[in-house]
């Protein structure tokens, strides 16, 4: 089977999922048949096609265990009261004309504390789209700020694994990256702070109806002890404990606050970590149900089928010999350009943050000048585009992982306005950070 006639199937299965609304993940399932049979056809044996498919699967696993724990946890997180204390007082508090523009900042802040994309979309990320829901703001704009907000950090903070990857497969060091890095994004992070001042004005959070407040006040216990489990979750982390232990002990703490402040039993607190939380009618059902481990299914199969397929490609090696073409394009168009473009390819191929880095970082490093400048301009480039285009594309796990975890669509990337700002301002701003021909 023609590669090229397989990688026509895939785009024609994407798209098609992308217009029904369909999830992504049978589109990355189907790429994997289709390039199975390609290595059939390419005379390669069963048992070094299954080595392929498998060689990306441990990093997978690792995720996957994260994923496990956390639908359990966005699931428990409602069940013992720590979103409805934040949305009880959210509401009291927070100004209606500013939600949208202080979803964005405490995104931002949480992930420069935390490193991690995925457990501020989780915790922080989930509460504020459970407030915007009860207080009648569309909840894709809030999606877009809490997208906006999770990859400011995930591309700058020290703790960040992304951040930490570029630096080593670039041969630079993390601070000298992060200090170009920030330098880049002052321009982008200016222009979002107006646009999500904007929308906070144009979407201010609603007046709600006491009668809704008292709904959470007779369901919740709403003291003090349902905060502690997203304190732990914030905490542990600005103490370097692992992920997969933070969120652990954050679920952990929430099934017990569940059962000895909220009086549920074990088996519904076992029931809810597994399919999800539901208050029985009333008003609350339609902000307060989700979570669980069933809600994340179709992205632990996303992030399977796209461990199998980068496999294939990279056994194969089908991308060979591409480097030559981009030097020669580099030279023509501009090394930004060439990057910029490989920043966008690389996560609609490769469906994931990490691969694609490596696979931008093999293509290009020979374009680059010799020398820790050259080093350093190339990881900068990799962070200004392939860390956050991952984040546009529907069917990357950077972006479909925390969208699930929002439970929003797509319809909330147009207001993930700073994943597309900085590639688009370095293309212009570039100049002034390095010196040379052919940026």
């Amino acid at each position: 089977m023609d590669i090229a006639f397989s990688f026509a199937v895939y785009a024609v299965s994407m798209a098609a999922c992308l217009l029904t609304g369909a999830s992504t993940s049978w589109a990355i399932v189907a790429a994997v048949v289709l390039f199975f049979l390609c290595g059939l056809r390419r005379k390669y044996g069963l048992q070094a096609l299954l080595k392929m498919g498998y060689s990306n699967l441990p990093a997978s696993f690792t995720v996957i265990r994260i994923l496990v724990i956390l639908g359990a946890l966005t699931g428990l997180w409602r069940s013992c009261g720590t979103i409805p204390f934040c949305i009880y007082y959210g509401i009291r508090f927070i100004r209606p004309g500013m939600f949208i523009f202080v979803t964005f900042l405490i995104n931002v802040l949480l992930s420069l504390a935390l490193g991690t994309s995925l457990g501020v979309a989780s915790t922080s990320g989930v509460v504020l789209i459970s407030l915007a829901r009860f207080g009648g703001v569309d909840p894709l704009i809030c999606a877009g700020a809490v997208m906006s907000g999770i990859y400011f950090g995930d591309r700058t903070a020290p703790t960040s694994s992304c951040a930490n990857l570029v630096a080593a497969i670039t041969g630079t060091k993390l601070y000298d990256d992060i200090k170009y890095m920030t330098r880049s994004a002052l321009l982008p992070y200016g222009a979002s702070l107006v646009f999500y001042a904007v929308l906070s004005w144009l979407n201010p959070i609603g007046t709600v109806d006491e009668t809704m407040m008292n709904a959470l006040c007779t369901e919740f216990q709403l003291s003090f002890w349902t905060v502690i489990p997203a304190a732990i979750m914030i905490v542990l982390p600005l103490l370097r404990c692992p992920l997969f232990l933070s969120m652990g002990a954050s679920g952990l703490c929430a099934a017990l606050v569940s059962m000895f402040v909220q009086h549920m039993s074990l088996s519904d607190v076992l029931k809810i970590a597994v399919f999800g939380y539901a208050p029985e009618g009333g008003m609350l059902a339609q902000v307060i149900t989700g979570g669980g481990i069933t809600s994340i299914g179709m992205s632990i199969v996303m992030v399977t089928a796209a461990g199998i397929f980068t496999g294939l490609l990279q056994g194969m090696g089908i991308l060979n010999g591409i480097q030559a073409r981009l030097k020669s394009l580099s030279q023509r168009i501009g090394r930004i350009k060439v990057s910029n473009l490989i920043g966008l390819v690389c996560p609609m191929i490769f469906c994931n943050q990490t691969t694609s880095n490596i696979v931008h970082s093999q293509l290009m490093k020979e374009i680059y000048p010799n020398g820790p400048e050259g080093r350093l301009e190339l990881a900068c480039d990799i962070n200004n585009t392939s860390v956050l285009w991952a984040g546009l594309i529907p069917w990357s796990v950077a972006c479909s992982i925390p969208l699930d975890c929002l439970e929003a669509g797509i319809g909330a990337l147009p207001y993930a306005f700073l994943l597309y700002a900085i590639p688009v301002c370095y293309l212009f701003t570039k100049k002034r950070i390095f010196k040379g021909e052919h940026l």
